[in-house]
């Protein structure tokens, strides 16, 4: 069952680091893949993994740019993957699964938003794809390595990364791909976040019982390269200056000061905090931020920390699931 959607409390805010979540705990002998794991929030998650002492496997579309980003980093593998290329996707984990290492942390963290309508291979709208669809199918071909570690001490656990754009949409689970409905780029972005967290709940309820845990994550607001299909517009809806750009925060809007924005480090926080932190033994399933569970957001009230109820309706989640078994051809073998 899933566990329940309310706060620990977790002793963490918002301020909160990677490291700091880190401290303490030793990774040795771990292994993390991390999607996006060589830039942004991703490579924030890789640094902090791997000054654990855990071994990180970085999959990426340009392997030469990934490599470059990580170097100097200890245990950090770099292999080619596209998510919207479903035979990479599959190349990739057949790679892996060769290797014969558990797999206790998969962080699925790699993105697109608010892009142009753009579709993949299949002609599936591209966010849908490479921020779910693309993740369903790599989930489930690494499977077998992630309830390898289910059976370890620790378990397994499976990081979803959402965002609390999750709130702008649902799942059209009759036209997820914009084929019959007019395309918005924001809209489109809203759904494949929310099936993001319905994923997390889908999985948990399947992994369970095998020692394998499901989380989806807000990271907060962070300004990186995710943000380069934002027009002029949309950073004046967010308040953004021409000063404003990857790697900083705002002047005076950063969560110390009670602002709604954090650097790298405290973005990475939540992701890891999941992956790793003891205080989520025997939880899983449920929708997490500024490093602790966060609480459930009613329709129509106002707020930014919480989920709302279509994102974590565990109904939503088995048709979601049902649909992605059917739009890949990928079936889990639970």
């Amino acid at each position: 069952m899933p566990s329940p959607q309310t706060p620990l409390p977790s002793g963490f805010g918002p301020a909160t680091t990677a490291r700091e979540v880190l401290r303490g705990l030793d990774l040795t002998g771990r292994v993390a893949v991390v999607t996006g794991g060589s830039a942004g929030l991703g490579l924030e998650t890789t640094r902090a993994l791997a000054e654990a002492g855990a071994t990180v496997v970085v999959p990426a579309r340009n392997v030469a740019k990934a490599r470059a980003a990580v170097a100097g980093l200890a245990r950090v593998e770099v292999a080619p993957m596209d998510l919207l290329d479903p035979a990479s996707i599959d190349a990739f984990a057949v790679a892996f699964l060769s290797t014969e290492r558990p797999l206790p942390m998969l962080i699925n963290n790699a993105g697109i938003m608010a892009t142009p309508l753009t579709r993949d291979a299949r002609g599936y709208e591209a966010q849908f794809a490479a921020n779910h669809l693309g993740h369903f199918q790599l989930t489930a071909r690494l499977w077998p390595a992630l309830l390898a570690a289910g059976s370890m001490p620790g378990g397994a656990r499976v990081v979803a990364l959402s965002s609390r754009g999750h709130q702008r949409a649902g799942v059209d689970l009759d036209d997820p791909n914009f084929e019959r409905r007019p395309y918005d780029r924001w809209q489109a972005y809203g759904q494949a976040k929310s099936a993001n967290v319905l994923f997390a709940v889908g999985l948990d309820r399947r992994g369970e019982a095998r020692g394998v845990r499901a989380f989806a994550v807000h990271p907060g607001v962070i300004l990186t390269d995710l943000g380069q299909h934002m027009t002029d517009e949309d950073r004046q809806a967010f308040g953004l200056t021409a000063a404003d750009g990857p790697g900083t925060v705002p002047a005076g809007r950063s969560v110390a000061e009670g602002g709604d924005f954090k650097n790298a480090q405290q973005g990475a926080a939540t992701s890891v905090w999941c992956a790793t932190s003891p205080q989520l033994a025997g939880r899983g399933g449920v929708y997490c931020q500024d490093c602790d569970v966060a609480p459930i957001l009613p329709p129509g009230a106002p707020g930014t920390v919480g989920v709302r109820p279509h994102a974590i309706d565990p109904e939503a989640a088995e048709r979601l699931w049902s649909l992605s078994e059917r739009l890949t051809g990928v079936r889990f073998a639970v």
